[in-house]
């Protein structure tokens, strides 16, 4: 019996994500485990007059082959991703996580190496073709997220189908704010936070790139950060967790990091010399997650947090930082979580996760999924 989620959910990526054309190519990637909604996007893009392509992939089967790899056959992965990428017009990538530890098998040295070669190719693919990322829900991730495997099926389903056209009409409030914005100013606890985004592109995200979605981002000046962060999620990277991860900055350079794996965190930042600067700055807006779940594309997008990630910024908010690392790490401001209060220009906008400027007040939660009242003549 097909699952109606999964036939909305291929909608939503195939018109709404990428709005695929017709004769466009798509190349939709990732485990066989997502086969059910591989299935539904394949007849999407049919539907549409497209033309889909697969690519299966097994991280275990990955993991053998990056753990021995030499910078030539990384080359030649390069060259094949290049030409992929050459003859498609967009691109579905589906992650579908059998053991998020997996990578932490491969040595740092080969990841490293990995990610100075493949950089340029997936900077063309980040910044110059049309794609989008999801994750499909696996027992294993369920796991991690403390839930049952159909609780988390549910979840997922949930949390990707927000009305992302009402969210992204009620974004541009903030983004106009943001754009007249100089200073922002961070206060948390073990978080006192100053820097500059003047000048600097502001982004709004509604389902365009990720599912599920909900953020808008921009990038601080690269030299005006200066304070003390301490997150309060787990911050994955690679295979490997880390907890209590604690940044000082010191004319945008991280200067001190700590964690509860504080050597490995700092070889990380030690990658190249971009590692150590901030390339993004967002606020997550998505009115049903609430709670991490330690993955990344759900975590960054829990309303009342942000994120502030060392390494590359974006090309479409982009502070000049360039890195093979680009780390998103979460703060919840919501006073479930300790509380913190968020200030454009001294003045506050955001407190205990809650917008308080009358303008803003339409992107909290309650007013977000609020169903609107049609009038009937």
């Amino acid at each position: 019996m097909r699952d109606e989620r999964l036939v909305r959910l291929a909608n939503t990526l195939v018109n709404h994500s990428l709005e695929l054309k017709k004769d466009q190519a798509v190349l939709i990637t990732g485990s066989i485990v997502a086969k059910p909604l591989m299935k539904e996007i394949i007849r999407e893009v049919y539907k549409v007059g497209g033309k889909p392509f697969l690519e299966l992939q097994d991280d275990e089967l990955s993991v053998e082959i990056a753990k021995s790899s030499s910078e030539s056959s990384i080359q030649i992965s390069k060259g094949w991703l290049e030409k992929k990428i050459e003859d498609v017009d967009a691109l579905i990538h589906i992650r579908a996580v059998d053991n998020d530890a997996e990578m932490s098998e491969v040595p740092t040295d080969i990841m490293q190496l990995h990610g100075k070669v493949m950089k340029p190719v997936h900077d063309v693919l980040t910044n110059q073709r049309n794609w989008v990322l999801l994750n499909y829900p696996t027992s294993a991730a369920a796991q991690k997220a403390k839930m049952g495997t159909e609780r988390f099926e549910d979840y997922v389903f949930e949390v990707c189908g927000i009305d992302y056209e009402k969210l992204a009409e009620r974004q541009k409030a903030l983004q106009d704010l943001m754009e007249r914005t100089e200073k922002v100013r961070i206060v948390a606890p073990n978080t006192d936070l100053t820097f500059s985004i003047k000048e600097i592109s502001v982004v709004t995200s509604h389902g365009k790139r990720n599912i599920p979605d909900g953020e808008i981002f921009t990038a601080p000046v690269k030299d005006s950060v200066n304070g003390t962060i301490t997150y309060n999620t787990p911050c994955p990277y690679r295979g490997v967790t880390f907890n209590n991860v604690s940044l000082t900055l010191k004319d945008g350079k991280i200067v001190d990091a700590f964690s509860d794996n504080t050597d490995k965190l700092n070889e990380i930042l030690d990658s190249d010399e971009g590692a150590r600067y901030i390339g993004e700055f967002a606020i997550g807006l998505n009115p049903l997650i609430n709670t991490p779940v330690g993955n990344i594309l759900f975590d960054e997008k829990i309303n009342g947090s942000i994120h502030f990630t060392p390494g590359s910024a974006y090309e479409s908010a982009d502070n000049g930082n360039r890195s093979m690392v680009h780390w998103d790490m979460v703060l919840i401001l919501r006073k479930e979580f300790g509380g913190g209060e968020l200030y454009f220009d001294d003045q506050l906008v955001q407190k205990d996760g809650s917008f308080v400027l009358d303008e803003l007040k339409p992107l909290n939660p309650q007013q977000l999924l609020e169903k609107e009242e049609k009038i009937h003549i």
